[in-house]
């Protein structure tokens, strides 16, 4: 505990811009958790009250609906296409495919350059100042030794290891930066895959809201008498062939 506290107090130099690199990386990273909540939608709950939306109030509904909600599916590539829609099914998919790559897209890897880039810096930073603080401690220790006070180098031992402290501190922050980045890119790559469904479903709705808007229908579930109905003609059949 000594060396600690003698690393962050004697040497704050050293250990107050790997601090601050800690701080700042933190909140980035817990910045970046909330834009990745606000941008998410859940698809499941959403496409129902569209489909609704769209069936009773048209385009121009459906397009009230989706600047409504906050995720980026929504609010931006369903707007995207719908404001397409009257062009044909081609044009929606130019449209959000626009969107996705020019605003989708960037807002999703927004602040996560940085959080790499502290990453890394923080590494080499603490190096940094693990070899000066080695360089400064084997020059006093060679002054001491040519001056012939050699009782006292041992001395010089405690600041060898207090200077490797700057390397596990930017460990430390380097570290966590990384497994952050690695989960925060899957996010994405998952986040571009709803994008591929999402967009399909869209176009699909659209098309058959344009046909038939009563295609657009729930399923009602009282069918299977039907299909009851429909086996005994076949029952019937089978019975006359055997007889």
């Amino acid at each position: 505990m000594n060396a600690v506290y003698d690393f962050f107090v004697k040497e704050w130099y050293f250990s107050v811009p790997l601090v601050i690199m800690s701080l700042i990386a933190a909140a980035l990273v817990i910045w970046r958790q909330l834009l990745n909540g606000s941008a998410n939608t859940d698809m499941d709950d959403f496409l129902p009250v569209f489909q609704r939306t769209l069936r009773k109030g048209g385009i121009k509904s459906a397009v009230k609906l989706c600047k409504e909600e906050k995720g980026l599916i929504p609010s931006r590539l369903f707007v995207a296409g719908l404001e397409a829609s009257e062009q044909g099914a081609a044009a929606m998919r130019r449209s959000m495919a626009n969107e996705n790559e020019l605003e989708v897209l960037p807002r999703l890897h927004f602040l996560l350059a940085p959080i790499l880039a502290i990453a890394k810096i923080a590494t080499m930073v603490g190096l940094l100042f693990t070899v000066i603080s080695m360089i400064n401690t084997f020059n006093a220790i060679g002054e001491q030794a040519a001056s012939g006070k050699a009782k006292e180098i041992g001395g010089h031992a405690s600041k060898i290891g207090l200077a490797l402290f700057a390397t596990a501190l930017g460990l430390f922050t380097a570290i966590p930066l990384v497994f952050s980045h690695v989960l925060f890119k899957d996010w994405i790559a998952r986040f571009e895959i709803k994008v591929k469904a999402s967009t399909h479903k869209l176009i699909t709705l659209v098309t058959n809201y344009k046909k038939d808007p009563s295609l657009l229908d729930e399923p009602e579930k009282e069918e299977e008498p039907e299909d009851e109905d429909d086996d005994r003609p076949r029952k019937g059949k089978a019975k006359a062939r055997r007889d």
